[in-house]
């Protein structure tokens, strides 16, 4: 008798086995490791703002390391006292209006994606996934069993997939979309019509809806943040969102994301994190609370060197002959095609991917990009501009006068 499982070919389960590496942190690492060795490198991988968390939240942090009650074990399922402020900052800043009972505290917000897409998808489930994404949402996806589905945009539409692209995309086993304005890795921001259209869509068609808000204080120019469950009260209950101090509060080492979602998936997916991480680390909380309950002058500081930061990277890099970069609207990324690069021989080699043009990039003008192949669209390449603006400069002049050779 045969089995139609799929049999074991090394030691390391199919499922794990089946997971890629994050590439925008192993960019990030590779480059970091090439400065302690005392090479020149500019790395534009990371994807974290190169400022310090603000102090009165450090301060917070201090103060929990020596209370004796944040040295035990708290409920699995996030502080109580944080979980209402979560709720009261979420109708601060999006109109959505939940209770604390709807909140999950997660360790990120990754650990966030991965408890929404266990708690929602069972195995076969297809869920709708526009590219460029972030290589965290394939992944997840995956682990718990679903299957996606890539919708496919290019700079052509500011990378912003509409509804006859996600309509084409639907099948009967499609079960949920993930959508995510701000993005990582594009910067594309759609507008509140465009998101409201897209929510109104996803209702008529029965679908679950996973939006990432954790870019929504980084908008800049003319466009708006809009949260779909606010715009759309109709998918309230078929609408988990994901957010996090991380990028607000320059708090990515800190570890606090959440999710919001109806009563009953929270409740499963807090289950899942009781046997998995438990609570998050209670100091950790504690920052994250004196963060969310304050006002939004860090990210307002932050917010304008991004802005100055983005016009430069972007006019940089659409300087350059092959180069491609619609302005990014939202995040701290830029999403360059260097289509128009590929193919030609610089200094011996001849790059006919991103990802080869990307070691080309490092090995020869020691700068550090994120290949699209990372982000399901080759042929593409993403910049972080959350560094200094000499670094900035330095980097993108060095990227210039390489691929003008």
């Amino acid at each position: 008798m045969t089995s139609s499982t799929p049999s074991r070919t090394g030691r390391v389960s199919l499922r794990v086995g089946a997971i890629a590496e994050s590439a925008t942190l192993a960019v990030d690492a590779k480059a970091k490791a090439l400065q302690a060795a005392g090479r020149p490198v500019i790395g534009f991988g990371a994807g974290e703002p190169d400022f310090p968390t603000p102090d009165y939240i450090v301060e917070a942090a201090v103060a929990a390391c020596r209370d004796p009650r944040w040295h035990r074990y708290t409920p699995a399922g996030g502080l109580p006292v944080l979980k209402e402020a979560v709720a009261a900052k979420t109708l601060r800043d999006s109109g959505f209006d939940v209770s604390p009972a709807q909140v999950l505290i997660t360790n990120g917000g990754k650990q966030a994606l991965y408890n929404a897409f266990a708690a929602l998808l069972n195995p076969g489930d297809e869920v709708l996934l526009p590219a460029p994404y972030w290589t965290t949402y394939p992944e997840s996806i995956r682990l718990a069993g679903g299957v996606p589905v890539e919708v496919m945009t290019d700079e052509g539409s500011g990378y912003r997939a509409s509804i006859e692209q996600l309509e084409a995309a639907l099948t009967p086993r499609t079960t949920t979309l993930v959508f995510v304005s701000p993005s990582n890795p594009t910067g594309a921001v759609y507008s509140p019509a465009e998101v409201e259209a897209i929510g109104q869509w996803a209702v008529e068609r029965g679908l679950w809806v996973v939006t990432d808000e954790i870019y929504e204080h980084l908008i800049y120019g003319s466009a708006q943040f809009a949260s779909m469950p606010t715009l759309v009260p109709a998918l309230a209950d078929r609408c988990i969102v994901v957010n996090g101090v991380a990028k607000t509060y320059a708090m990515t080492g800190w570890r606090v994301g959440w999710l919001i979602g109806p009563a009953d998936i929270v409740k499963a997916a807090t289950n899942l994190q009781s046997h998995s991480t438990s609570n998050v680390a209670n100091v950790s909380q504690v920052a994250a609370l004196a963060a969310v309950s304050g006002d939004l002058s860090a990210v307002e500081m932050m917010r304008t060197a991004f802005d100055r930061r983005r016009l430069t990277m972007t006019t940089m890099l659409n300087g350059i002959d092959g180069v491609t970069c619609p302005e990014p609207e939202g995040a701290f990324y830029c999403y360059p095609s260097v289509k128009g690069v590929l193919g030609r021989t610089i200094r011996g080699v001849t790059a006919t991917t991103s990802a080869e043009l990307a070691a080309l990039i490092l090995d020869e003008a020691e700068v550090a990009v994120v290949p699209g192949e990372a982000f399901g669209t080759p042929g593409y390449l993403r910049l972080s501009y959350a560094l200094g603006d000499d670094d900035l400069v330095e980097g993108v002049g060095r990227m210039a006068s390489l691929l003008a050779e």
